[in-house]
């Protein structure tokens, strides 16, 4: 029996809301009525954050109106990493504990994908094995960027030699830009900046030459690769044929963004087709972004993709079973 997967789904621990209400860094939070006003950066941008959306109940009900047997879980943004350092600890460990008590909750239902206070390597380490040897994590949260920071700063490549040696999946996920004041108007940050911001991360994965000193790393860049796909042409026309930017790699960008794994989250079926003729059906991945997109539209949109059966079977669970260790309640 094939098992359909989400592998983009969000939940939001109270007790965490409360950690973030404690900070007084880059992200500061508010009680205002019914849950939380989140500020990032003076003011920037804003979201409310309402718990009863992230309701597992609710996220259950809708995986089976939709036919998805599991989802992975993340804790959407913001993340312990945009926290002081103590805070950031204390975040981390709540996030993944709430996690683990979920997938012990619903049986069957959910894997997690674990937080980590990346603003202190040793610490984030530390977390990082707890999560995975002790809560059971089938995969790592990667922020965008770590407090302003380039995912490929120095500082990280212990996370990325950890998880290539124990074949733990790094999911790349968008949280809000410190250069969006250009896009604060709007709401121009959540409509348009995570993306570029997502697509900036991976670029520079690949030409800062990461991807190549760790070939075994699994990585996901999420929302049908952001606009990284559709700018690959001209991105490899500056290093391969201008030479540009090509210090730290001896392949071409595309040789290395190839291996990575693709989500569809997408509310577009033309979005859906072209990254499916760009990538290859073993490196896509179905998901949602629930609860923000509503599982049963991103489900439709895919199952009216003029694409083989078996091509659907992999991208919407054999892929994810695969990179998260899924198993099949008759195999475990």
């Amino acid at each position: 029996m094939t098992i359909h997967v989400d592998c983009q789904s969000h939940v939001f621990p109270e007790k965490y809301a409360e950690i973030l209400t404690r900070n007084n860094g880059l992200v500061r939070t508010l009680k205002k009525d019914d849950g939380y006003l989140i500020s990032y950066y003076g003011g920037m941008q804003t979201f409310q954050l309402k718990l009863g959306d992230y309701h597992p109940g609710k996220k259950v009900r809708d995986m089976d109106e939709a036919g998805i047997d599991v989802s992975v879980l993340s804790i959407n943004i913001p993340g312990p990493e945009l926290l002081t350092p103590d805070l950031g600890v204390e975040g981390a460990r709540v996030c993944n504990d709430y996690l683990h008590e979920l997938c012990g909750r619903y049986p069957g239902r959910f894997v997690g994908l674990a937080a980590l206070p990346l603003q202190d390597i040793e610490s984030a380490l530390e977390e990082f094995d707890r999560a995975v040897q002790k809560l059971h994590m089938r995969g790592v949260l990667l922020p965008s960027h770590v407090g302003g920071k380039p995912v490929d700063s120095p500082g990280l490549t212990p996370l990325f030699a950890r998880a290539e040696r124990e074949r733990i999946p790094l999911v790349l996920h968008p949280t809000v830009p410190t250069w969006g004041e250009v896009l604060k108007d709007y709401s121009m940050i959540p409509m348009m900046g995570l993306m570029v911001e997502t697509s900036i991360a991976m670029l520079r994965l690949i030409l800062s030459g990461l991807l190549e000193r760790y070939p075994g790393l699994i990585l996901v860049h999420p929302h049908c690769g952001g606009i990284l796909p559709y700018l690959m042409p001209r991105i490899e026309e500056q290093t391969e044929v201008k030479r540009r930017g090509r210090e730290h790699i001896s392949q071409p960008p595309s040789e290395y963004y190839r291996k990575v794994y693709l989500d569809m989250v997408s509310p577009s079926k033309q979005a859906m087709e072209y990254v499916y003729q760009f990538s290859s059906p073993d490196h896509l991945l179905f998901g949602s972004d629930h609860p923000w997109v509503k599982i049963q539209t991103l489900r439709g949109y895919f199952e009216s993709l003029p694409i083989p059966d078996s091509a659907k079977e992999m991208i919407l669970g054999g892929n994810a079973c695969r990179i998260f260790r899924i198993q099949s309640p008759s195999s475990k």
